[in-house]
């Protein structure tokens, strides 16, 4: 059987600048129907074309799709590895469509180049984030990632919402007589450190009322969740939704995480707290007769190298001993936990 040849993104290509994090930068791609068409087109703070391109259809392979690029960051592990990951562990997990879907593709010479070319212009006309000035591609790294486009920018009127559904189960090593569950005891811990520094306390839900079995709890934890203001429909497309339900499950399988994850010396890729980890993408249109899309992504394999999984550890433990999964300490306000409420049964607190 022949092995299909690797994709490689055409010279041509004019892409815009949408989003960036701490270790990618991601683009959309731009159908360029003039030679001038690719100066109107840019909205974004940054706008790379190739030099000499009058006109550049996109193929359509990249529809649907954006294109990710990665920073150079000391911690950076390569495409072809993320994908590799991707491919043999995360994917079989899940059904193609619940999924952020990512595919290696060989970018054209000078690409990155020129991408960084414009994020330094776009830092100095005020159009680049502050906060990642600084921070370019890695001129070494030859491979994009094409990843599934979940932006509304094509369907007017659909909005999208998105949240982290970290741990949908308790911590396998948290104490027996907890009245809090990881994420909100961590969440707890995090702002008794932000008030004694004089800065603003975070807000959010407690991830077992989103695999509640009543739908007025996962109601209320709509009330944190940007994207949609129309909370009655969200949390109905929420409601013991089957993706969801999938990552609680893969989270119960998973269970490598508190202090049964790796060593404090480990250098081991941990899927474990990777699907802790990740995004829910929940993609509404308009019509509410249409379908929903609803994808995870952020799947990237974590690793413990590096000092993570030694930070891993110590977080737990400070969550133990520090009283904070009890809700002893004496810092603690009341909590949005579902396990310090009585509302109805949550099989994800047991």
């Amino acid at each position: 059987m022949t092995k299909p040849s690797l994709l490689e993104l055409p010279p041509g290509v004019q892409l815009v600048y949408l989003a960036e994090g701490g270790a990618n930068v991601i683009y959309r791609f731009v159908q360029a129907k003039s030679p001038i068409a690719p100066k109107r087109l840019s909205v974004g703070p940054v706008a790379p074309t190739c030099e000499g391109a009058e006109e550049y259809a996109v193929p359509s392979l990249f529809m649907g799709k954006l294109l990710r690029l990665r920073k150079d960051t000391a911690a950076g592990v390569s495409y072809k590895e993320i994908a590799q990951n991707f491919n043999t562990i995360v994917r079989p997990l899940f059904r193609p469509e619940e999924l952020v879907d990512q595919t290696l593709i060989r970018l054209p010479d000078g690409l990155t180049y020129r991408c960084n070319e414009l994020l330094r212009i776009a830092e100095l006309n005020g159009r680049r984030p502050k906060k990642r000035h600084g921070g370019y591609l890695c001129l070494t790294e030859p491979f994009g990632l094409l990843i599934t486009d979940m932006t509304t920018f094509d369907e007017p009127g659909a909005t999208l919402a998105e949240l982290k559904p970290k741990w949908l189960t308790q911590s396998p090593s948290a104490p027996a007589t907890a009245h809090r569950c990881r994420t909100c005891a961590l969440r707890e811990m995090k702002n008794h450190d932000a008030r004694s520094l004089g800065q603003k306390e975070q807000r959010s839900f407690c991830p077992l009322d989103l695999v509640s079995e009543r739908v007025d709890n996962v109601f209320r934890a709509t009330t944190f969740i940007q994207g949609c203001s129309d909370r009655a429909r969200l949390a109905r497309i929420l409601f013991r939704n089957p993706t969801l339900l999938k990552l609680q499950s893969q989270q119960k399988t998973w269970r490598g995480v508190g202090l049964l994850g790796p060593s404090a010396q480990s250098h081991e890729t941990s899927l474990d707290m990777t699907l802790r980890d990740c995004t829910m993408f929940i993609k509404i249109p308009r019509d509410e007769k249409s379908p929903v899309e609803i994808r995870l992504g952020d799947l990237d394999l974590k690793t413990g190298a590096g000092g993570k999984a030694k930070y891993w550890r110590d977080v737990e433990m400070h969550l133990i001993e520090g009283g904070w999964y009890r809700g002893a300490n004496r810092t603690q306000h009341p909590s949005e936990c579902a396990m310090q409420h009585p509302r109805a049964h949550h099989p994800a607190a047991t």
